[in-house]
């Protein structure tokens, strides 16, 4: 009877150890590939962003680029392009709404392809085309020229160059500040961020230049809400939102990231990381990581 009740409190105290502890961090080891877009054609300027609409099961995928000066003849809209792509990575179409993108996303609450510009906080003086937009799209995927403002600059979001990523389940967005460990949140209502996390870059084996110059991704997963990119080790760091380290899942050794890697080429959708990779193909080729199970 002794033995009995030893092996009973034995499983008694095992149970509760599992069930008061807490859920593991569930990042993978090694990213895996889960989707490669090869470029059907030439980036109008630099490769931003890519964000997916589940409803159209469309990819869209953003340059990013400053307008010209504007003149007489030509108002001042940057020719940057955002492309249309199917759910296998077949090509659809182009189109120039003109905004310099920075962060393009499916904006879950409104039902619409957003896109964030450059200097969207005013952080370098106000310029026309500067905000937050709706990019038009067709009912069959097609990215259309026309777009809908849906706010103007506000100071919240800090750095001029940040790529904002969206929580659309608060309404908030995270906002990586340039050259630094600080990720700004920001409320759209409110001219102030709300909060501040500080990532724990030294316990990544990171520092602040060898990881994603203004880009920070959001996963909406509990515990493991943000996804650094580290170019330098070629990793994805993975944060929780009080800025702890979590764990880090490695990018496949043979990808040639390059310096333009730390300001662009970067994008959080579908469950998965995407990298630019301009070594392969003519244009090059966005990679879709999956990084979290």
């Amino acid at each position: 009877m002794k033995l009995l009740n030893q092996i009973l409190t034995g499983a008694t105290f095992a149970l509760g150890a599992l069930v008061q502890a807490p859920a593991q961090a569930q990042v993978l080891p090694e990213a895996v590939v889960g989707i490669k877009f090869p470029l059907a054609k030439k980036p109008t300027t630099r490769p931003m962003t890519v964000a997916y609409v589940p409803g159209l099961k469309h990819y869209y995928i953003a340059d990013g680029g400053l307008a010209p000066m504007g003149s007489e003849f030509e108002a001042p809209a940057s020719k940057s392009q955002i492309h249309a792509y199917d759910d296998a990575g077949k090509y659809v179409n182009s189109a120039k709404p003109g905004y310099d993108n920075r962060s393009l996303y499916y904006n879950a609450n409104s039902g619409k392809l957003e896109t964030i510009t450059y200097n969207i906080s005013s952080d370098v003086g106000f310029s026309p085309n500067t905000g937050l937009y709706s990019i038009d799209l067709s009912e069959t995927g097609a990215v259309k020229d026309s777009s809908t403002e849906v706010m103007q600059f506000n100071p919240a979001f800090g750095h001029s160059s940040t790529m904002p990523t969206y929580d659309a389940e608060n309404k908030r967005y995270f906002a990586k500040q340039a050259r630094s460990d600080k990720v700004f949140i920001v409320d759209p209502k409110l001219r102030e961020k709300v909060g501040e996390i500080t990532l724990e870059l030294a316990n990544a084996g990171a520092v602040f230049d060898d990881v994603s110059d203004a880009f920070v991704a959001y996963t909406g997963i509990k515990g493991e809400e943000l996804v650094l990119l580290d170019i330098d080790h070629k990793a994805a760091l993975v944060f929780d939102l009080t800025g702890k380290f979590v764990a880090k899942s490695a990018l496949p050794k043979e990808l040639k990231l390059r310096s333009q890697n730390h300001f662009n080429g970067l994008g959080y959708t579908n469950d998965m990381l995407f990298v630019y990779h301009e070594n392969e193909t003519e244009f090059g080729t966005y990679y879709g990581f999956k990084v979290l199970k």
